[in-house]
């Protein structure tokens, strides 16, 4: 049997940002603000069909396992920095 409440499910919030300045920020913010237990992952997303470093967005990842982290405040934050949270 599992133990997992079906109401509990583990959640991956991707927020997507220009560039790897602006995702390196949103990574810190996240930490601070949030209180993240570990720290949120760093991906670089090159768009489809583009070989130039330049077009290129960072994603941030965050597991949230407990799915406690609000999705409208990671928008927010993301948006502040030009970026967007990746609906699921």
């Amino acid at each position: 049997m599992n133990d997992a409440s079906p109401h509990q499910r583990h959640v991956r919030h991707v927020l997507v940002l220009p560039d790897r300045d602006a995702a390196e920020e949103v990574a810190e913010a996240l930490t601070e603000r949030f209180g993240l237990a570990e720290e949120p992952q760093l991906v670089r997303d090159a768009l489809a069909g583009e070989d130039d470093a330049e077009d290129a967005q960072w994603l941030v990842v965050v597991e949230d396992p407990d799915a406690v982290h609000d999705p409208e405040q990671l928008h927010d934050l993301a948006a502040e920095h030009e970026g967007w949270r990746e609906a699921e």
